[in-house]
């Protein structure tokens, strides 16, 4: 601990030191600016004003008047004014007879029937929604193939059970030829008590250490017990995920 905080005394230390100087580029200076100085020292005096220097004053004469900025609006007769409506007729004018047409309204009627389109009010003020298009409609549950697997499900499923018999396949064949063998029920069980003990030991043990881990040893120690508690935490996992498991013979 010692040595970390205080570092050995070497002779190099008590040499004196060189200090390190850094030296800054040179700042940088466009070649163009002597140019733009010119520039603006030749075309400084036509600034001087308010505004451009050179435009034509308005006239005292010619002063902003009121409502000279509104659009002007076209002044037209009763009679010459196109987008007037024509008067409301007077209870003694008689309607025009005589008026023929070749429609039949019912026959039209009969063969195209406006029907109105089926909508809802979803808020207070009224506003209007086509029915169909709102969620409200069960349309999606009539299509002929509602309720049904789809096609990349059921391929999926048979991957799936495809690659489960090919193991069977080879579990079965190194079965026979005895590289293999078949842990049973109690074995299993056996087997994960004695990794769960295990684990209990080294976590008695683990609880028994120091709080204060300043020295190698300890931190040794620590680090041992962590790595074996982890390495028993994933075996015993594995056991308890899956039920059938299998060993080498050799």
């Amino acid at each position: 601990m010692s040595e970390v905080l205080y570092p050995r005394e070497s002779v190099y230390n008590a040499l004196p030191k060189e200090e390190a100087r850094i030296e800054k580029p040179p700042r940088y200076m466009s070649k163009f600016r002597p140019t733009i100085v010119l520039q603006e020292k030749l075309t400084k005096d036509t600034r001087k004003t308010m505004g451009p220097a050179k435009v034509e004053v308005p006239s005292p004469e010619k002063y902003l008047k009121k409502h000279s900025k509104e659009p002007e609006r076209k002044h037209c007769s009763k009679e010459t004014c196109a987008g007037r409506k024509p008067a409301v007729p007077l209870r003694t004018d008689k309607p025009p007879m005589g008026i023929h047409t070749k429609r039949d309204f019912l026959k039209t009627a009969i063969m195209v029937p406006m029907k109105p389109q089926p909508t809802c009010v979803d808020t207070c003020k009224g506003h209007k929604e086509l029915l169909e298009n709102s969620g409200l409609v069960p349309k999606y549950i009539r299509k002929k193939d509602f309720g049904e697997v789809p096609e990349y499900l059921l391929q999926r499923k048979e991957e799936e059970r495809r690659a489960q018999e090919e193991y069977d396949r080879y579990v079965k064949e190194q079965r026979e030829q005895g590289a293999m063998k078949h842990l049973s029920d109690q074995e299993r069980q056996d087997v994960l008590e004695s990794l769960k003990k295990n684990w209990e030991q080294l976590y008695h043990e683990y609880q028994g250490l120091p709080l204060v881990t300043d020295t190698l040893s300890r931190k040794s120690n620590k680090q041992r017990l962590e790595a074996a508690m982890k390495q028993l935490e994933s075996d015993i996992n594995l056991v308890e995920r899956f039920k059938t498991i299998y060993i080498a013979n050799n």
